[in-house]
């Protein structure tokens, strides 16, 4: 499984991490899968496409946060770096949660599954612009 690939910019090494770029990825495609549904076939799934969304960014960041590396929490106790990989899990889960409880069969609507929402794609957008405009 790739993680991380190293790139130059500006002469520095810089850390870009494959899987959440993935995970964006796919959320693109399903995206334009709902897109397409709608308007050639006049099926509306963004329902199943919004929790498929949520599910694949909380599995991407939940993969992103290295959960193996908090293992050492309890003998180390929260440093920058643990706290940085702690809020990422937390994040990651509750996003893959809200997309598992928000989908159709289940339809457990919360105004906190909006907030996580909220949150995860102001997260994903900034992400995006990095990758694509700052890390060439």
């Amino acid at each position: 499984m790739r993680t991380k690939r190293d790139k130059k910019a500006g002469g520095k090494k810089i850390k870009v991490s494959e899987s959440f770029v993935i995970a964006l990825a796919i959320v693109s495609i399903l995206g334009f899968v709902g897109i397409v549904s709608g308007s050639l076939f006049n099926k509306n799934i963004n329902s199943y496409v919004e929790s498929l969304l949520m599910i694949i960014i909380g599995i991407g960041l939940i993969v992103e946060a290295e959960i193996k590396k908090l293992k050492n929490l309890k003998r180390q106790g929260i440093t920058p770096r643990n706290f940085t990989h702690l809020t990422t899990a937390v994040i990651g889960i509750f996003a893959f949660l809200s997309g598992v409880l928000s989908f159709p069969a289940i339809n457990l609507q919360n105004s906190s599954f909006l907030a996580i929402k909220g949150i995860v794609s102001i997260i994903a957008i900034i992400f995006i612009i990095i990758q694509t405009w700052v890390i060439e």
